[in-house]
């Protein structure tokens, strides 16, 4: 039914989604929304923000992608997915549009959530971009907040392969008379972000100037931070250990106060519960994810550049003896530069995820050691991880990452 699924679905404009939606009686324009664009980040801010507006109270819509065990866990209210006979229901209910308009696997599930969000009556939707921002199919909406995390190099082909025209392809979603928060800035970026703000009369802030945060205390699961600003003077328990956190922290407490300042009824009690259990509340996965203890094992979807880099600083501050790596990646990624940026002293186990855009593993594992690095081909990602897992000392530390789509295979 979807012809279009993977690379293939990228289309440059927005035509189908608002054809589709426009069958189903535009149902995004009849509920408020959040949208959530950056190369990095954006997947933890939107659940953080569902967590926060669901423990104020609020009906709350979470459309997220990609999914890594259940195509529903794109589809949220307070935290419980869609259910199967719901996605049924409307792909049969819609069987002849969908098949006339001739639209994504992704723009489905775009429509699809909308759809769902506006039937159910949700209070508020956080809307996660699926890629850039601009020709985005989410890009349909007027939301409350535009949320941009920061810029990275992801996505090359598709985006620009300079930061600054990354940067204006997720200031697309900037939209007229709607605030802006701004996680992360760059020099190459921040003048593309208020040029944008100010060309769209939106009021932007940038997180990062406006909030200072300090670590208290730190293990692999929990992250007690201390914030300190005009803004807000509180200590938050995260349920979120990895220090990428602190960056989205800072994000959505700026996202918070925008909202507040819309009349939304969020304390700060709402916020320190939601924050210390956001797993529990919104069912976020796969981000610095410990699976088990002795030997400890840990996930993460980071997959670019910058992903890589934040995933590295975790491991130099996990206390561990050898460090095993369970690695496998897709082929449209910058694998040479994620390569140049991972340990040499670590034992390598080379796998691939079961999907086309896989690089086969044989491949992946010439190209390292080439490089230098030491390690063995499995054929699958699980194969990898029980190798990892039974070579591994009890105090050693096994990472499990390189591409979200081995993560999925694990969590």
């Amino acid at each position: 039914m979807f012809t279009r699924i993977g690379a293939a679905a990228i289309k440059k404009d927005l035509t189908n989604t608002l054809a589709f939606c426009e069958v189903l009686g535009n149902p995004h324009q009849k509920i408020k929304t959040i949208h959530v664009a950056g190369t990095n980040g954006k997947g933890s801010v939107s659940h953080m923000l569902a967590a926060v507006l669901q423990k104020a109270g609020y009906k709350t819509g979470l459309y997220t992608s990609p999914h890594l065990r259940d195509f529903r866990e794109r589809i949220k209210i307070n935290g419980v997915m869609m259910s199967e006979d719901d996605v049924i229901r409307f792909v049969t209910l819609h069987q002849q549009v969908i098949e006339h308009i001739s639209p994504s696997f992704f723009e489905v599930t775009v429509a699809m959530a909308f759809d769902y969000f506006a039937q159910q009556e949700v209070d508020i939707a956080i809307i996660e971009v699926g890629l850039g921002g601009r020709l985005d199919s989410t890009n349909i909406i007027t939301p409350e907040l535009s949320v941009i995390t920061n810029i990275g190099y992801d996505h090359m082909n598709i985006l620009g392969d300079t930061l600054a025209q990354i940067a204006s392809e997720k200031a697309g979603i900037i939209k007229k008379n709607v605030p802006v928060v701004v996680g992360e800035y760059l020099d190459e970026t921040l003048p593309v972000f208020i040029a944008k703000a100010k060309q769209e009369n939106a009021t932007i802030r940038f997180a990062s100037d406006e909030l200072e945060v300090k670590v208290i205390n730190q293990t692999a699961q929990k992250m007690a931070l201390e914030v300190q600003s005009e803004l807000i003077n509180a200590q938050f328990n995260l349920d979120l250990a990895a220090t990428y956190q602190i960056k989205n922290l800072k994000t959505v407490l700026l996202a918070v106060d925008e909202l507040q300042k819309k009349g939304y009824q969020i304390k700060i009690d709402d916020l320190k519960v939601a924050l210390s259990a956001v797993k529990q509340i919104s069912g976020l996965m796969g981000r610095w994810q410990v699976l088990q203890q002795k030997p400890l094992v840990i996930c993460d979807t980071g997959h670019n550049e910058d992903g890589i880099k934040e995933v590295l600083k975790n491991i130099a501050l996990t206390p561990h003896q050898n460090l095993h790596m369970v690695i496998g990646m897709v082929k449209d990624k910058d694998i040479a530069k994620v390569l140049s940026l991972l340990p040499h002293n670590a034992i390598y186990y080379f796998c691939a995820p079961q999907l086309e855009r896989a690089k086969p593993a044989q491949e992946l594992a010439h190209e390292a050691m080439s490089l230098g690095f030491k390690g063995k081909v499995f054929t699958s990602v699980l194969d990898a991880l029980e190798a990892a897992k039974n070579e591994a000392k009890k105090d050693d530390l096994v990472f499990v990452g390189g591409s979200t789509f081995v993560v999925a295979e694990v969590v």
